[in-house]
């Protein structure tokens, strides 16, 4: 019974975790948006004292049970070591491994260092939460576009508008490239060896298992019950049941409960590990003595009932379980990437370039460049959720698939405030109301008059001046031409939104662009 409801809060928790990377609506968010909240690293970057201590003493109470239900990474894992099981007609494929502490504590004095070193974009590469979310937006996001594209291009042609199409392109190369890697390692590991990056790998999994040593509850052996058949080692993904020896590494336990699921004799029990003697931590004499009392024709007969048992288990893994679907394949539904067309007939629109900007701007609510870098994880759920196609995973080395704001698809609307309700790492942290973020300067915008289509083509524009939510530019009499009238902007006025920039028709270099601020300004 444990174990199904582990399964089943484990599958809630992934499939809501990962809907809120795909969401365009935003409708998930409102409800589920905690779930976000609530991983452990995020949380750590944004001191969320609440989550940190609730954490804390859920691993005292009942073990890693973060690992196997709350981070969508673990999971993950558990879905491909399962696939592997039944795939290869074995679940009982483990076996016991020593604890390689030189490892597993190695990487996480390496990540805490690269942490207060400001080298973010280097550690949160193993940050489990954010390698998650970029495998989701990456790779599952696309998918989920394209069909929900091709529901749109369906109930179109029956009359329904229930779905509308998306634009489903290529963010960012780097963060492709990461996501793939990340993916394809855990996925060999998990494949071979179940929680072989959780527990070697994983920064959050080494500190919880530092926690999960001294946990209240816990799986435990009895020795008077136990006939030493293995089956319960040989299905521990964690390989951390000791058969030989009856001992259980609670340090690298996920409380999955297979062991108890496995276990015939019903010699494991999850229970309170004090007060009274734990018959499985009794030591090797215990086993020993175990051992002698179990020789004999009794012994061969419970040996010969559990060889059976497992050959069961092992035709029952032979049968496979094959899952069907059948693809929706409907015309051309999909938005190509980046594609900007016009009606049929008139010539492709040029793409616009930006100069080099000295500072790239980031979002409101960030404070400044710097508390947004050190608080980000990259993992990517203000990017997949912005609306306007602002965000934009960083291509610098330095703040490596972290967002950037850019505005050739769009700009940061003023009414929108999606992005700061999201991050659960508090890098962007809350603006509630339009007043707030109409008050906020990101940036400002700068104009380049030598790119302007009124100086250059001779014409009349002010798509700059007409667009700026807040007034900021002003077009204004040329000293060489008064008849040709081009922006100025009121510095202390704009918030560097990028409508101006958006809206500029100058090719191929924009006329105007904003430039960041390194330290939010109220206007």
């Amino acid at each position: 019974m444990l174990r199904k409801i582990r399964i089943t809060a484990a599958v809630l928790f992934f499939s809501l975790i990962t809907l809120l990377f795909l969401d365009i609506t935003g409708a998930v968010h409102t409800w589920f948006g905690w779930m976000a909240d609530i991983q452990l690293l995020p949380a750590v970057l944004a001191l969320n004292l609440a989550v940190i201590v609730a954490m804390a003493l859920l691993t005292l109470l009942f073990g890693r049970v973060y690992c196997s239900v709350i981070c969508p990474l673990g999971v993950l894992q558990d879905i491909i070591s399962w696939a592997s099981g039944k795939r290869k007609g074995k679940k009982n494929r483990f076996t016991f491994k020593k604890e390689n502490k030189w490892l597993r504590y190695g990487v996480l004095v390496l990540f805490i260092v690269l942490m207060v070193a400001g080298a973010n974009a280097v550690a949160i590469l193993i940050a489990p939460y954010s390698a998650y979310g970029r495998i989701a937006t990456a790779l599952f996001e696309p998918l989920y576009g394209w069909g929900n594209n091709a529901l749109a291009a369906i109930s179109a042609h029956f009359g329904s508008y229930a779905f509308y199409p998306t634009e489903v392109y290529l963010k960012s190369l780097p963060v492709l490239v990461v996501a793939i890697v990340t993916l394809a390692v855990l996925a060999v590991l998990a494949w071979k060896g179940g929680r072989t990056w959780c527990n070697n790998i994983c920064p959050v999994g080494t500190v919880l298992g530092l926690l999960s040593r001294f946990s209240l509850f816990r799986p435990t052996i009895d020795t008077g019950k136990c006939v030493n058949c293995g089956l319960c080692g040989k299905r521990c993904k964690g390989s951390c049941i000791d058969t030989k020896n009856h001992r259980i590494d609670y340090s690298r336990c996920v409380a999955c409960f297979d062991c108890m699921d496995n276990c015939n004799t019903g010699a494991i029990q999850y229970r309170f590990a004090y007060g009274k003697e734990i018959p499985g931590q009794a030591g090797n004499d215990d086993a020993k003595r175990s051992d002698a009392k179990r020789s004999g024709a009794g012994d061969v007969s419970a040996r010969e009932h559990f060889s059976a048992s497992e050959t069961k288990h092992q035709s029952g893994a032979e049968r496979r379980a094959f899952i069907t679907g059948v693809a929706l394949i409907a015309g051309t539904a999909t938005i190509e990437a980046k594609k900007k067309k016009l009606a049929e007939g008139v010539a492709r629109l040029e793409d616009k370039q930006v100069p080099p900007r000295e500072t790239p701007p980031v979002p409101a609510g960030s404070i400044s460049r710097k508390h947004f870098y050190q608080h980000c994880t990259a993992c990517q759920i203000c990017i997949t959720n912005c609306p306007n196609n602002v965000l934009r995973p960083s291509a610098r080395l330095a703040t490596l698939m972290q967002p950037e704001m850019h505005f050739d698809q769009g700009f940061c609307r003023i009414e929108c405030n999606r992005c700061t309700q999201l991050c659960p790492a508090d890098a962007i942290k809350p603006v509630d109301s339009i007043a707030d973020k109409s008050a906020i300067q990101i940036g400002h915008a700068v104009v380049i008059p030598e790119n302007c289509v009124v100086n250059r083509d001779g014409v009349h524009c002010g798509n700059c001046a007409r667009h700026c939510p807040v007034g900021a530019i002003t077009m204004v009499a040329s000293e060489a031409d008064p008849k040709r009238k081009l922006p100025a902007v009121n510095t202390e006025q704009c918030i560097g939104c990028g409508a101006c920039e958006y809206h500029c028709p100058a090719r191929p270099v924009s006329a105007i662009y904003v430039e960041g601020h390194e330290v939010h300004k109220e206007r």
